[in-house]
């Protein structure tokens, strides 16, 4: 498959080179437009446009859409608000409302004035006004409703006027006379029901449905416990405005898990490989600033115990195991925390989870101090000089200690950052990882004073 993409992305170099519109089309030809987009990537910005120029309406559409979020706006500056109104008149609301709110205002206004089909521009402009991470910057206009006081004879015609356009049909919906959903009309019932029937006494009343300010992420969360494909949008007063189908909620859901494994990473916006060095300098610069100040905070930490040094120096070898299992821990108990948040599913007072982390860290940190003491007392002894018992105790110690630390900030910082209305993925990147050093550190040689004296 790869030999052959390379076939066509030169004989596409060679042939744009030339003018060779004729070849152009028959390599493209029978592709598939989300092929035709891994390919087109490939190519300079002007190749690009040429090719796409090229290609009828309804497949350059749908090719734009499959492309790199960033390449497209790079397209859409390159054509003028003619031929993106013919493009944005062959896809379905919600990706022409998608691709318009990249452009500049004064590019979409004259975009929306081009659109031929009042309609279609009256639905893409509903659609721009809500924010992309609610229910309705999710959801298209496109659907399927019948009246409930319509026969079945009436709904199958009012059906098919309403499917002409519409790629495929997943739900019927069934409304009143004031558009408020009502519930759903199975196929089953439909085909197997007189055609004098009347819709109100075959449809079925139980169906999910959002608002329109519901955030993506509970769509996102709803439409996965009950196995959604589909699920219609209603707005305050409950008429159906839209539907929101399972591959709208897949690239929301796409996007959010690439997002929160960059901010893992500790990058403060998001990043491609291709990007130029500006841009990855302001992801990656902001938590590596965070992470040098959490390193100067471990410097103060550590001289201020400045006098174990020349009595314990060994003291000092434990040091990276301190912090690395301190931060290791956080991120753990902080990951566990954000997922839960996530999908909706963190149940129970938070009390309660501290209570939980505190039993469940001890544990786990009573394992890993007896394996240090086992460890340090058939290796380390002979390895360190003054690693004797009481220093092999106060480090057990310290190491439960920095655990259940660790755990209980990996758990309540997300569980905060999400109350006050913060991403609560920040805390599973370096901003745990630094703070559960530092603070480990100071336990650490806190409890040392303790024990050993300095």
């Amino acid at each position: 498959m790869q030999n052959k993409q390379k076939d066509i992305l030169s004989g596409l170099q060679q042939a744009v080179e030339k003018k060779d519109n004729r070849m152009v089309m028959s390599l493209l030809d029978g592709m598939h437009p989300a092929d035709i987009a891994d390919i087109l990537e490939k190519l300079e910005i002007d190749q690009i446009v040429y090719i796409l120029r090229l290609l009828p309406d309804e497949v350059e559409a749908d090719v734009i859409t499959e492309l790199d979020e960033d390449l497209q706006e790079e397209i859409l500056d390159k054509l003028s608000p003619e031929e993106i109104s013919e493009i944005v008149e062959e896809l379905q609301t919600d990706e022409a409302a998608d691709l318009l709110s990249e452009l500049p205002p004064e590019q979409k206004q004259e975009v929306i004035t081009s659109i031929d089909d009042i309609e279609h521009a009256k639905d893409i402009v509903d659609l721009l006004r809500y924010d992309e991470d609610t229910a309705g910057g999710l959801m298209g206009k496109e659907l399927v409703q019948v009246n409930e006081n319509w026969n079945i004879l009436r709904a199958v015609g009012e059906m098919r006027k309403q499917a002409e356009n519409m790629p495929q049909v997943h739900t019927i919906y069934v409304v009143d006379d004031d558009n408020k959903l009502k519930g759903r009309l199975s196929l089953k019932r439909l085909l197997t029901t007189s055609t004098k029937a009347a819709i109100k006494d075959v449809y079925n009343p139980n169906i999910h449905y959002v608002h329109v300010s519901d955030h993506a992420r509970d769509v996102a969360n709803l439409m996965q416990k009950y196995n959604l494909f589909v699920v219609p949008v209603v707005d305050d007063f409950g008429h159906l405005v839209g539907q929101i189908t399972l591959d709208d909620v897949m690239d929301y859901v796409q996007e959010e898990a690439e997002k929160d494994f960059q901010m893992v990473a500790g990058l403060a916006d998001e990043v491609e490989p291709d990007d130029t060095i500006k841009n990855m300098m302001k992801a990656r610069l902001p938590w590596l600033i965070v992470a040098l100040l959490g390193g100067f905070l471990s410097v103060v930490v550590l001289n201020g115990f400045s006098e174990a040094l020349t009595k314990y120096a060994t003291l000092f070898f434990f040091t990276p195991l301190i912090a690395a299992t301190a931060g290791n821990v956080g991120v753990q108990s902080s990951a566990i925390v954000v997922q839960a948040l996530a999908k909706g599913s963190f149940q129970g007072s938070i009390l309660k989870r501290l209570l939980k982390e505190i039993v469940l860290s001890f544990f786990n940190g009573l394992v890993l101090a007896i394996l240090l003491l086992l460890i340090g007392k058939l290796f380390l002894g002979h390895i360190l000089q003054g690693f004797d018992l009481m220093m092999a105790v106060t480090v057990a110690i310290s190491l439960i200690v920095v655990i259940i630390n660790a755990s209980l900030v990996g758990t309540f910082v997300p569980l905060i950052l999400d109350k006050y209305g913060i991403d609560p993925a920040v805390a599973t990147g370096p901003f745990i990882t630094t703070s559960n050093d530092i603070i480990g550190l100071f336990l650490f040689f806190s409890i040392a004073k303790i024990i050993l004296g300095f």
